[in-house]
């Protein structure tokens, strides 16, 4: 479980099925805790136009034997940038590829999209109901009110 990424000069992956996530072993596996990422400049495109999405995401989840390590993920999510798929298969596949490959106690995302035709679309995934006793903070995100 030696991070590829983590010290080294790693170019952005062209897309993020070549994206290597890399996970650590959970220093505090036999603790429950929530780990939260944001990415409030996250982009992909729209496959229909080509032009730009923009989201603002949040990824929470409760490590079990491993955590990912933050640089790999942020190479996975930045190689969505080139990538052309709807806001729902972005948010929902990025949340079941941490959880197939992380496998942690519980893990949920929030993808908050910006407008797209004048409608905002916010997707959400969880795993499953969330440990008993785990504290679940509000992801923080605002409906999206345009510029008032």
């Amino acid at each position: 479980m030696t991070p590829k990424h983590l010290g080294q000069s790693t170019p952005l992956p062209a897309s993020p099925e070549q994206a290597e996530l890399d996970y650590v072993p959970n220093p505090r596996r036999d603790q429950l805790y929530l780990v939260r990422f944001t990415s409030p400049e996250f982009t992909s495109l729209c496959p229909v136009t080509g032009q730009p999405d923009f989201a603002h995401l949040v990824i929470d989840y409760a490590p079990a034997d491993t955590i990912v390590e933050s640089k790999s993920l942020k190479l996975f999510l930045g190689a969505f940038r080139n990538h052309a798929a709807f806001h729902e298969d972005c948010t929902v596949g990025i949340g079941e590829r941490l959880f197939r490959e992380m496998t942690p106690r519980w893990l949920r995302i929030g993808g908050y999209w910006y407008p797209r035709g004048g409608i905002p679309i916010d997707v959400f995934w969880q795993s499953g109901a969330a440990p008993e006793g785990l504290w679940l903070p509000d992801q923080g995100v605002a409906p999206y009110r345009g510029r008032g």
